[in-house]
C-alpha cells in the first residue's frame, strides 16, 4: 500500500493548507482590527496627506515596538530557555541515554546560538524603522553611514550580522576572525546562504533630502 497520497489527494491537501492559511490570515487581520481600531480605514482614498502620514507613523511605531521586544526580551528569553532545557536534558538522561542527551544538548546549544544571532538582527530592524519614522516626519531620508562598522558584515538575505569580535564558533570561526579570513564555503548560520551574499554592515542614518 503506497504511503504517498495519490495525485487527487495531494491536490486536496494543498487546497486544505491554502484555505487554512487564508483563514488564519483573516484571523490575524481581525485581531489587528480589534487591537488597533485607529488604523482601520474604510476608504483610503478619502484620507488627507496628514492622515496618511499619521497612519504610516503609527505603523512604524508598532514595528519598532515589535522589533525592540524581540531583541530585548523574546529572543534573549528563548536563548536562556534553550540553555536551561539543554542542562536539564543532560542531567536527567546522563546515565540511561548518554548519546541521546548529547544530541539534545547539541540541538539546544544550536537553538541558543541561533536566538543569540537574532538579537542584533532585530535591533538592526528597529533602528532602520526608527530612522524611517524620522524621515517620514520630515527629517530627511533613510540612508546609511559612510563607513562600515567595526569590520562587521551583513547578510543580504536574512540580515544576519557577522561580528568578527564574536566569530562563529559553531562553524569553527574563533572570536577575532575577520570576515576576509572566512573560507569561501562558509554559509550564513541563519539562512544558509553563501559568504558572497554578505556586504559591509553600515548603520542606518538619517540623511538630508
Amino acid at each position: 500500500m503506497p504511503i504517498w497520497p495519490s495525485s487527487s489527494a495531494t491536490v486536496e491537501l494543498a487546497r486544505l493548507f491554502r484555505d487554512t492559511a487564508q483563514q488564519e490570515t483573516e484571523h490575524a487581520f481581525a485581531h489587528f482590527r480589534l487591537l488597533h481600531p485607529e488604523l482601520v480605514v474604510a476608504d483610503p482614498t478619502r484620507l488627507s496627506p496628514e492622515q496618511k502620514q499619521a497612519i504610516l507613523s503609527r505603523c512604524l511605531e508598532l514595528a519598532i515596538e515589535g522589533e525592540t521586544y524581540e531583541f530585548t526580551t523574546m529572543y534573549p528569553e528563548f536563548a536562556a530557555q534553550a540553555r536551561q532545557e539543554r542542562d536539564r536534558s543532560a542531567e536527567a538522561e546522563f546515565h540511561a541515554q548518554v548519546a541521546e542527551s548529547q544530541d539534545h544538548a547539541a540541538i539546544f546549544r544550536k537553538a541558543a546560538s541561533t536566538f543569540g544571532l537574532l538579537v542584533p538582527i532585530e535591533q538592526h530592524h528597529a533602528e532602520r524603522y526608527g530612522v524611517a519614522l524620522e524621515a517620514l516626519q520630515g527629517g530627511g531620508q533613510l540612508g546609511e553611514v559612510g563607513e562600515a562598522l567595526g569590520g562587521m558584515w551583513i547578510c543580504r538575505i536574512c540580515s544576519m550580522i557577522y561580528d568578527p569580535a564574536q566569530g562563529d564558533p559553531d562553524s569553527g570561526l574563533a572570536p577575532g576572525t575577520p570576515f576576509e579570513a572566512i573560507p569561501a564555503d562558509w554559509i550564513c548560520p541563519i539562512c544558509g546562504t553563501s559568504k558572497a551574499n554578505f556586504i559591509p554592515y553600515k548603520q542606518p542614518k538619517l540623511v538630508s533630502g
